[in-house]
């Protein structure tokens, strides 16, 4: 058996045909509204399908609250937006306790954490304590107010934006937290025929023009193209180069130039997260079964943030995503 060997299809595959075109039509919809974004877009419905979270980073302007935002408008569900600062408590973000003197007694008034989609807008501004509260969110699908637990809507998902230029009143996102999401998205600088577009969009919008999002997926749907895409074939074979490529963060023997600039590797988690986010990809792209390009494509945002580097090569200038094409070209698939 080879990385490319198909599953047959199965009768349950061919009758979701329709809701696979359906989310075609929603990626075609959030084409129309972001200009040059379509790696973003790409990664967001990946996200989407998987029931895992996104981090954007990019400098301020390169549209990364309106991506989340054209999302929600092709999702039949709740959407909240978290600007963090900080001064951000973390009941601003579950939720607070408070009596009922009519009643008698105490109720919990749930916060945006609440909603089936949550963007935190430059997460990197909350402190710590909200971060927290964000990572069990994130975590465990639940939140903690005093002692009871909350369970969170399904499906939910968080999508974080962070400016990479400014520090001053930031506080860096822990490993841990780092870890929960599934995908880190560097967005960049549009070159200059988008540009163009955009300016063209935009001067539509103003004048009154904006295109409607086609559709709106249920969460139903959601769930649906979770089960599909869960059920998208790994072979035998692709399982392992995964796992070679994530277990050559920890052997110096497999790629000991990219080991030597690792100071802690991949746990797990980053072979869970690239095998998940690979099935999402290739069912976007109309296959039942995924592929080496599905897994490299994705490797770079996938588990360059899981990655922490030496001293030596932190101050050397390198960057975790540095590592990833090496990587990359240490590790062939078979």
């Amino acid at each position: 058996m080879n990385v490319h060997e198909t599953k047959p299809q199965s009768a349950g595959e061919t009758a979701d045909a329709g809701l696979r075109a359906r989310i075609g039509e929603l990626r075609s919809g959030l084409e129309v509204g972001l200009i040059g974004a379509s790696e973003l877009i790409e990664r967001l419905l990946i996200g989407l399908l998987t029931g895992g979270h996104v981090l954007i980073e990019g400098a301020p302007g390169l549209a990364k609250t309106r991506a989340v935002k054209r999302l929600s408008d092709g999702l039949d569900a709740t959407f909240a937006r978290i600007q963090c600062t900080p001064d951000l408590m973390p009941a601003d973000l579950t939720g607070t306790t408070v009596w009922r003197p009519d009643q008698g007694r105490f109720e919990f008034l749930s916060g945006p954490i609440f909603h089936s989609l949550v963007l935190v807008d430059e997460i990197n501004r909350a402190p710590p304590k909200v971060q927290s509260a964000l990572l069990e969110a994130m975590a465990e699908r639940q939140v903690t107010a005093g002692s009871n637990t909350y369970p969170l809507p399904d499906p939910f998902m968080v999508v974080a934006t962070q400016n990479p230029i400014e520090h001053e009143g930031t506080f860096p996102l822990p490993e841990a937290q780092l870890d929960r999401f599934l995908l880190h998205v560097v967005v960049g600088l549009p070159d200059a025929a988008s540009e163009r577009r955009i300016l063209d969009l935009v001067e539509r919008e103003t004048a009154g023009h904006e295109d409607a999002m086609p559709l709106r997926l249920s969460a139903e749907e959601v769930r649906r193209a979770r089960r599909d895409v869960a059920n998208v074939h790994l072979a035998p074979a692709l399982k392992d180069y995964i796992v070679r490529i994530v277990t050559a963060t920890r052997d110096a023997d497999a790629a000991p130039e990219v080991r030597r600039a690792i100071e802690y590797p991949v746990s797990p988690r980053g072979t869970l997260s690239l095998a998940a986010a690979s099935k999402a990809r290739a069912y976007l792209q109309g296959r039942d079964y995924a592929t080496p390009d599905d897994v490299a494509n994705l490797a770079a945002d996938t588990l360059a943030h899981r990655l922490v580097l030496t001293w030596r090569a932190a101050a050397d200038g390198r960057t975790a995503r540095d590592l990833v094409r090496p990587l990359l070209d240490a590790v062939r698939p078979v």
